[in-house]
């Protein structure tokens, strides 16, 4: 069972960072017109990687942030406080917004056919596995 979840593990986590990302250029474009709000987003690419070490090392990938030892572990994972990070405006605004309409419509398109991508990928790697068990 290690072996079926190690081979769909790093599949999993990148739909979850993609996920996680969506969220927040939804975020972004929810508040485009809200005074003083600072856009975020995650390097997808670093933060990947750094699943991935994380993974070698503990055997499990980010993990749900617990503040008591009573609290229960879940499938829903968790973003460092370091991942995300703060967008730089290409052009400042008089109420300290640094939301760009343009920059986020084009992140969140990307970042869907992205993810539709990886969900078509995950697929195909589940029939193939399937296929294997089943000869």
């Amino acid at each position: 069972m290690d072996k079926l979840d190690a081979a769909l593990r790093f599949g999993s986590e990148a739909l979850n960072l993609r996920a996680r990302r969506q969220e927040l250029l939804a975020a972004n474009i929810a508040n485009a017109d809200t005074p003083g709000y600072k856009a975020r987003d995650i390097d997808f690419r670093h933060t990947l990687e750094q699943v991935v070490a994380q993974q070698g090392r503990h055997g499990g990938g980010l993990g749900l942030a617990t503040t008591s030892a009573r609290h229960l572990g879940g499938s829903a994972r968790a973003l460092p406080d370091t991942a995300l990070l703060y967008r730089v405006p290409v052009q400042s605004s008089i109420d300290g917004n640094t939301v760009d309409m343009n920059v986020e419509r084009v992140d969140f398109a990307d970042n869907a056919v992205r993810y539709e991508a990886g969900l078509t990928t995950l697929g195909a790697r589940i029939k193939t596995l399937l296929s294997a068990v089943q000869q």
